[in-house]
């Protein structure tokens, strides 16, 4: 079992480096031949972010800002709204109160809170006279198959067969991204720009979903590594997504790109090293097959089985956008930079993990603490040692 992949966002890299040397360098001819739209842009860009005070939004105010540019603040004043007390920001709602947007112009806008179409439609509609440049943030959840590796951006996204539905949920999120995508792009026939990126982690993650891997094995101790080790992990620093939508906007390249990570591919047991090495811990891998833990209804944040629904979430392409320029930290520099980050949260918050080891019926999907993830932990290695003998 898994954790459900993305709605927060999921996936990076090539199945395998010579694939993606390959790729990658095709792709670079085509952006140099002007493949995708790009247009002169002003030194000082107007960027108006809609949303901009949640997990992503800030990593790219502050990108924004190291760059000179800028930044207008759109949302509802209800989230981190003492963030950023130089930058305008403009207090309504994408639910049918954009009167604070009218009558105003950007060089771009970065939509990062758009998951309804509707919301999508009318906000990009209002906003195709005022600026040149539509940014989406979208997710790889928006491909209708995440079952076989290889995901490209034209590989066949997802549709629903009522697209009236507004009901987010694990079933509707992937095509409800779809038809935003679409209504920026009928907004913006000629400056629609769609980023999907895979799993997003760092400092500021509220679902603690990847947290939980350099928590656990700075814990130490014996830790259950789900899988095999070879299995790919994909996934992006934040302040990585940011500062390759920021460089989108400066080039005004417009197209789709998967922005996914890590440039080459990190198998599950590489990531657990550099977690360990990072944090200096004790920590021991114990590795159990995916078909005991299925049977034990466990489920892992950010890792999948390499079969079924969800093997292919971690071997999406992003040669694509490696050639328009995105980059990547070390992942040492991302372990480091969010326990620094988690372990400045209240000792409460710290207590109640939202993401994490669940192992019903005792530890179902509600926030639970690290020492009852280690007793879940413990239950499964005893029952998984007493199957092999």
């Amino acid at each position: 079992m898994t954790s459900s992949p993305i709605p927060s966002s999921a996936a990076s890299v090539a199945p395998s480096r010579r694939v993606f040397l390959q790729t990658s360098g095709a792709v670079a001819a085509a952006v140099a031949l002007g493949s995708w739209g790009c247009a002169a842009r002003p030194s000082r860009l107007r960027i108006l972010i809609l949303g901009g005070t949640g997990f992503i939004g800030p990593h790219m105010v502050r990108r924004a800002q190291e760059r000179g540019h800028s930044v207008t603040l759109f949302n509802r004043g209800r989230t981190n709204d003492d963030l950023f007390p130089d930058v305008e920001k403009l207090v309504g709602d994408r639910d049918g109160q954009l009167e604070a947007l009218k009558g105003r112009e950007w060089d771009a806008v970065i939509d990062n809170s758009g998951y309804v179409p509707r919301h999508v439609r009318d906000s990009a509609k209002l906003l195709s006279t005022a600026a040149k440049q539509y940014l989406f943030i979208s997710s790889v959840s928006a491909y209708a198959s995440l079952e076989k590796p290889g995901l490209s951006e034209d590989s066949p996204l997802g549709t629903m067969a009522d697209p009236t539905i507004e009901e987010i949920n694990g079933e509707t999120y992937g095509p409800l991204k779809v038809l935003c995508e679409q209504a920026a792009q009928q907004a913006f026939p000629s400056g629609a720009t769609i980023v999907r990126p895979g799993y997003i982690v760092g400092p500021g993650d509220s679902t603690d979903r990847w947290t939980y891997w350099p928590v656990r094995v700075a814990a130490g101790g014996e830790v259950l590594a789900p899988g095999l080790p070879a299995a790919p992990i994909q996934l992006i620093d934040a302040r990585d997504l940011a500062a390759f939508t920021i460089h989108l906007l400066e080039r005004g390249t417009h197209g789709a790109f998967n922005a996914v990570g890590p440039a080459a591919a990190l198998p599950m047991s590489e990531m657990l090293g550099v977690l360990k090495a990072t944090t200096k811990s004790d920590a021991t891998f114990t590795w159990v097959d995916q078909e005991f833990l299925a049977a034990q209804e466990a489920t892992f944040p950010i890792w999948s089985p390499t079969v079924g629904a969800y093997g292919g979430v971690h071997q999406v392409m992003n040669a694509r956008a490696i050639a328009a320029g995105l980059t990547y930290r070390p992942l040492a520099e991302t372990t480091a930079d969010t326990l620094a980050w988690w372990n400045g949260l209240e000792a409460e918050r710290r207590g109640a993990m939202r993401s994490g080891l669940r192992l019903p019926p005792e530890l179902g999907q509600a926030a639970a603490t690290l020492d009852a993830q280690r007793a879940a932990e413990a239950k499964l290695l005893a029952g998984w040692r007493a199957r092999n003998g």
